[in-house]
């Protein structure tokens, strides 16, 4: 059945007939349009935020101006709508420089600038040429922190939380953090430097106040939430995004260390008594590497055949996300992203290898990937 993820009624039609338990929200555009809210009004048990609690995802000036009245650490930036008064507050900073996007943009509208020219060229693009569409209405001039980064999800029913085991992905298109962004070419759990004292702090800092803040304003959030963090050489944490739903690739290589039973988990979100529920976690490590068509994130072509998906270990897990099913029974390529691999060890390097053997049995038309997917783990 082929309904797109933003068409609510014809899903809940859909989730009606078919008498579906349980619906687990994936995309973030439909938490931004009420998918949440609409199945609630269909009595459909529903796992994500609802539309105003999801703005913390879809509106970056809506989780800055949160941040900052709650105190939740984050780069020192300022908003603005109009392009000539963002134009005029760039000649006054210096290079490197972040440019964000106040909507959603498919994670790509936050533009690091290397140089000034090139942060006028990210402005003119987004509020001027407007390649995120409205999206682009309002932009955040962020200052440029260094650090390490990674990704800690939690899941939370509006009033506790209970962090997952923290992740690290890839933006960059190449290998050594080249090229430009993407929604994310791999990652890996749990990495080294981020150690159980400092998800308790990002715990106790970011995620539990960012859920009671929002509780605080009337959006009661239930669901997972997603903090993208830095993590400055003196440990000290800062936010650089929240996202609203189970973040990916970070996902894929976290939720295959969870031992415990996931739709458990998702219903005590739902009914408000996840601080019931135990949650148990692998010590192994995780990797996910993703196969990405040839001009990726640019213009790509799609409708390749996918070969040697039957010659894959049995217990190596493929992730489809840019893949369709053909009436001969064929997978094709359907997107930009096409596929996860992703693979457990006893640790990182055990993992990395089954991925990584396992992917040179795959292959599709113009098919890359990046080789240096959580390499900085075991040199």
């Amino acid at each position: 059945m082929d309904i797109h993820p933003t068409d609510t009624e014809a899903l809940g039609k859909v989730t009606k007939d078919k008498n579906i338990d349980l619906v687990v929200v994936g995309p973030e555009v439909p938490l931004a349009l009420g998918i949440v809210d609409y199945f609630d009004s269909l009595n459909i048990p529903v796992f994500g935020p609802t539309k105003a609690a999801a703005q913390i995802e879809s509106s970056k000036v809506f989780a800055r101006n949160l941040m900052e009245k709650y105190g939740i650490p984050c780069p020192k930036g300022k908003v603005f709508s109009s392009y000539s008064e963002a134009r005029e507050y760039l000649k006054q900073q210096q290079s490197p420089i972040v440019i964000k996007a106040d909507g959603l943009a498919a994670g790509k509208g936050t533009i690091i600038a290397s140089s000034l020219p090139e942060a006028n060229k990210a402005l003119s693009d987004i509020m001027e040429a407007k390649v995120f569409g409205s999206a682009g209405d309002k932009v955040i001039i962020d200052e440029y922190i260094t650090g390490k980064e990674v990704s800690l999800i939690a899941f939370t029913d509006g009033k506790t939380i209970s962090p997952m085991v923290p992740a690290c992905d890839y933006k960059k298109i190449w290998d050594n953090d080249q090229g430009p962004n993407t929604g994310g070419m791999g990652s890996y759990s749990p990495p080294g430097f981020f150690p159980a004292e400092l998800v308790e702090k990002a715990s106790n800092t970011i995620l539990l106040p960012a859920v009671k803040a929002m509780a605080s304003e009337g959006a009661t959030y239930k669901g997972v939430i997603y903090a993208g963090l830095m993590v400055t050489n003196k440990e000290e944490l800062s936010v650089l995004e929240f996202n609203a739903r189970f973040g990916d690739p970070e996902t894929q290589a976290v939720l295959p260390l969870l031992q415990s039973d996931l739709v458990d988990i998702l219903l005590a979100v739902i009914q408000g008594n996840l601080d019931q529920v135990e949650i148990e976690w692998s010590r192994d490590a995780c990797v996910g590497v993703v196969m990405a068509s040839a001009g990726y994130p640019g213009k790509y072509k799609t409708g390749f055949p996918i070969k040697g998906l039957d010659k894959v270990e049995e217990d190596l897990l493929i992730f489809h996300a840019g893949t369709k099913l053909g009436d001969d029974g064929t997978v094709y390529t359907n997107g930009g992203r096409v596929l996860t691999a992703v693979g457990t060890g006893e640790n990182m390097a055990e993992a990395r290898k089954k991925v990584y053997r396992n992917l040179a049995n795959i292959y599709f038309e113009g098919c890359h990937y990046r080789k240096d997917i959580a390499l900085r783990e075991i040199i």
